[in-house]
């Protein structure tokens, strides 16, 4: 069902790397404005129509319904289990803040999509539900009873309109060949075989090593659905460009598109962080102990080989490779040589991405996030050097941590360590778990005094400075 790489394997340095200067302009201008006003100095939320949540929740619930009249009665069941947990979900990112339902985004993304059901009278319109989200990470995902949810975190990426389209296309194509209903089948179909009945009837007698046995069942189950996913985006990608070919929309999106979701995968090409550069004060050096590596004798153990942990991942993806996808669309997108890039709004497509950067961001914070809030603020520093918006959030971030590493509550607020993420991430992931009370407060207090003292006439900003002042004067 999703269109970019598996959520696992993402790579948040990518979400910065490329703004251009207009975009801090904008940050600027609403710090400024913001600060001027005594109100809130960073970004605003959109106001989402909460009443259009409201009616696609309702029709979200009779889609549940028609669903489970279709069901066989005598697995029923196991059809209501699954699906009330699968519209429970749904439901849950609909009503959520994540989802984006304001005005402008989402009269934009409709016309889109008429666009393309205009080309291909097969789709309904009213059976769809449409909405970009504030996710950081870059993704689209049909849920399979008409919603469709396209990620702040893949938009911010696009070049223009027929990518967004392919997007769309990809995920309709989901939704129009029943992938969901048909993965249901498949695991009830399976869960419900003698074969699998039979070992788990065994596995219930046996004594020991029941649990490594459990896994091992789970995971075959999990790898062969795997694979019968990659199959089912193949066919979208198919159908995908079905949908594309009549919109006159530019096929070169189509390429373009999958290429960039190889780009934003591997995260090549990017400039890094250099916490040890962002943290380093005239007053208060950096202290490498801060991102040194555990010592390979304790950090190395159990660790799996590059190449074992390469298959491992390659098995869980639920995409062929880019290459693979490009290489099956190459003559069908040849063969459309006509063909624009924009055909609704290219001035509002840039915006939109520009706005849709300052929702995802702030979101990591309002969702709890603020090691990756953080983490994208120190790009949009170090890239644009003193950026006032960037410092003010960094300042509340560090003052936040700081209040609560005293209650032993940081670790809620910080990403753990992982493989999948960048070294530039992990590294100052490794910072903030490691940085003692009495550090966090002298670091903040150097961090205020290099980059908000010559804006501290602004009030929330002096905010942040006093806080910063009372925690390091505790010490």
């Amino acid at each position: 069902m999703h269109f970019a790489a598996v959520k696992n394997n993402r790579n948040p340095e990518l979400i910065i790397m490329r703004l251009k200067s207009p975009i801090l302009t904008y940050c600027c201008l609403l710090f400024f404005f913001g600060a001027v006003a005594q109100q809130n100095p960073f970004y605003q939320f959109q106001k989402d129509d909460t009443i259009l949540k409201k009616n696609w929740i309702q029709s979200v619930k009779n889609v549940k319904a028609q669903w489970l009249s279709k069901v066989n009665p005598s697995l029923k069941k196991d059809y209501e289990e699954i699906y009330t947990l699968h519209f429970e979900q749904i439901e849950k990112i609909i009503s959520g803040k994540s989802a984006i339902t304001a005005q402008q985004p989402y009269e934009y993304l409709q016309q889109i999509l008429n666009r393309i059901i205009k080309a291909n009278p097969v789709l309904k319109a009213d059976e769809l539900r449409l909405f970009f989200t504030r996710d950081w990470w870059p993704n689209a995902y049909s849920m399979g009873d008409g919603s469709i949810a396209i990620n702040a975190g893949l938009v911010i990426h696009m070049r223009n309109e027929a990518e967004l389209a392919f997007v769309l296309c990809h995920e309709l194509a989901h939704y129009y060949k029943s992938h969901t209903l048909k993965s249901v089948d498949q695991y009830i179909t399976i869960t419900n075989s003698p074969e699998f009945q039979k070992k788990l009837k065994e596995l219930s007698k046996q004594e020991f090593g029941v649990n490594k046995e459990l896994e091992k069942l789970s995971r075959n189950l999990i790898f062969n659905s795997r694979q019968h996913s990659r199959t089912k985006e193949t066919e979208a990608d198919m159908q995908a460009f079905t949908f594309f070919k009549n919109t006159g929309y530019n096929a070169s999106g189509i390429v373009s598109l999958l290429q960039l979701l190889d780009t934003v995968d591997k995260a090549t090409g990017f400039p890094k962080l250099t916490v040890q550069t962002v943290f380093n004060f005239e007053n208060y050096p950096f202290k490498k102990k801060w991102i040194q590596e555990e010592s390979a004798i304790f950090s190395k153990i159990n660790e799996p080989s590059v190449a074992e942990r390469a298959k491992e991942i390659d098995s869980f993806k639920t995409h062929p490779d880019c290459s693979v996808r490009i290489a099956a669309l190459k003559d069908s997108v040849a063969s459309q040589n006509t063909g624009k890039d924009f055909l609704i709004d290219e001035f509002y497509f840039r915006k939109l991405k520009e706005e849709l950067l300052l929702e995802m961001i702030e979101h990591t914070y309002q969702s709890g996030n603020v090691s990756r809030n953080i983490y994208y603020n120190l790009l949009l520093l170090q890239q644009q050097n003193q950026t006032n918006l960037a410092a003010y959030l960094i300042a509340r971030d560090l003052n936040k941590l700081y209040e609560q590493q005293k209650n032993h509550k940081a670790g809620l607020l910080i990403d753990t360590e992982n493989n999948f993420y960048s070294k530039d991430y992990n590294e100052l992931l490794r910072m903030l778990n490691r940085i003692r009370l009495d550090e966090m407060a002298q670091v903040t207090i150097a961090f205020c005094n290099r980059y908000l003292l010559p804006i501290k006439e602004f009030q929330p900003v002096a905010e942040q400075i006093n806080i910063a002042e009372k925690n390091n004067n505790q010490h």
